[in-house]
């Protein structure tokens, strides 16, 4: 009797550490994989806030430095799941307590929303350029549900499924084909090389510039383990992500900055649409986006299994889209800037905690991995009070001396504290 041909659903990677035969994920892989989620409009859209405040010289500097920090914390953070072979929010555990652990879990659950709602924005917009008002004015809405539907359905398939699958074999290459066109455009311009001379009217102070370029690594940190907990090696994971993060985000920081300085039109879309062929980089940069929206999506989902383990993830998936396609159809995009000094002033602290007890533990024999799990302590107040301090001290520093920049003072303090504290705790 012929076979009976059977539809198998891909294997769901919850909180459990994940087997070694499924780490299988090399430093290349992963290279493609946060090079491939450091790029896309969103990215292009946050370096175009850097000008006219800086000149493009400095967009650049900016850019390269933001990155180059952001990039190396990012993957100091993926360290802990290439390790332990866990996702982001089960590391925290030991860290903040499971009980603890529950607080960045929320807020990690809101801002992946939040980026879930603004990658479906900006796909259906572009989109809605691009084709032009097919439907008139439900144009943009039904290209979002369309992205909407198709970034599901990659976090339904999981990472390696997406890694090995999608991004390797055809997004990655569509998006550096149609970024180096759209670059040597912008660049061989003939008035490009006297506005890089042209200095910025003085309105972005350079440190609070650093703090919008390194918001975005430290955005995907919550989420680094949840893919890194695939990698053969930690040394493998590491240099694939920072390098990886480190050439996309300086890459398109510069040129979102680049685009609206250099075309003369604030929206992004806009300004690539005018170039040669511009439609079609347009669309094969679309084509790659979707790997951000399916990163925010699954990372949402997993980051929930860490309060309710036994909720089937596409369950979860499923919820997410919807609840991001609302937000698309309501939130507008002007409070992009914001969004992303939130980001930071919640997250870039608790990496501060999150790498200071790491290495601490590190020097004594590391975590054991029933610690991640049922010896895991109830609460931590001294790391919660040290991350708390942080967030303080970036919010009161970003509104009231933005020229000092935030990320570092509020990493540092943070960081210092929750040291200083672990000794006063032993000495006493």
């Amino acid at each position: 009797m012929p076979k009976r041909f059977e539809i198998r659903a891909p294997p769901e990677w919850g909180i459990e550490p994940v087997p070694k035969e499924h780490k299988i994920l090399r430093g290349i892989d992963l290279f493609v994989l946060w090079s491939s989620l450091g790029v896309g409009l969103l990215v292009l859209v946050a370096g175009s806030l850097l000008v006219p405040g800086l000149s493009l010289i400095d967009a650049f500097v900016v850019s390269l430095i933001g990155s180059l920090i952001g990039s190396a914390l990012l993957a100091a953070a993926g360290i802990i799941g290439s390790e332990y072979s866990i996702p982001t929010m089960v590391s925290l555990r030991p860290i903040l307590g499971k009980s603890g652990s529950y607080i960045p879990t929320a807020l990690n659950v809101i801002q992946l929303i939040g980026w879930t709602a603004f990658e479906l924005m900006i796909m259906g917009a572009a989109a809605a350029n691009i084709s032009g008002p097919i439907l008139g004015s439900y144009t943009r809405i039904f290209w979002t549900i369309i992205f909407a539907i198709w970034c599901a359905a990659l976090a339904i398939g999981g990472p390696l499924v997406f890694v090995r699958k999608w991004l390797e074999r055809v997004a990655i290459w569509l998006v550096y084909l149609s970024t180096i066109w759209i670059t040597l455009q912008v660049l061989t311009r003939p008035e490009t090389w006297s506005l890089f001379m042209k200095p910025g009217d003085g309105t972005l102070p350079m440190l609070l510039a650093l703090d919008l370029v390194i918001a975005m690594p430290i955005s995907w940190w919550p989420l680094i383990s949840d893919y890194n907990r695939f990698s053969s090696t930690s040394k493998g994971g590491f240099l694939g992500t920072f390098l990886g993060y480190t050439v996309a985000n300086t890459w398109f920081y510069f040129l979102g900055a680049a685009l609206v300085m250099i075309m003369g039109v604030t929206d992004v879309i806009s300004s690539i649409a005018t170039l040669i062929f511009g439609n079609l980089a347009l669309i094969l940069i679309l084509v790659d986006e979707t790997d951000n929206c399916f990163a925010d999506i699954y990372s949402t989902a997993v980051s929930i299994q860490n309060i309710a383990p036994k909720t089937r993830q596409w369950k979860l998936i499923v919820s997410t889209t919807i609840i991001g396609l609302i937000l698309a159809a309501t939130i507008p995009l002007t409070e992009y800037e914001w969004f992303l000094l939130m980001i930071g002033g919640l997250f870039v602290p608790l990496l501060g905690v999150l790498i200071s007890e790491y290495a601490v533990r590190q020097k004594s024999g590391g975590f054991d991995i029933s610690e991640f799990y049922d010896e895991a302590p109830k609460i931590r107040i001294r790391t919660i009070f040290s991350w708390f301090a942080g967030i303080a001290a970036y919010f009161l520093i970003a509104n009231f001396f933005p020229e000092l920049g935030a990320s570092m003072p509020s990493f540092i303090l943070s960081a210092s504290l929750n040291l200083l504290l672990g000794i006063l705790k032993k000495g006493a």
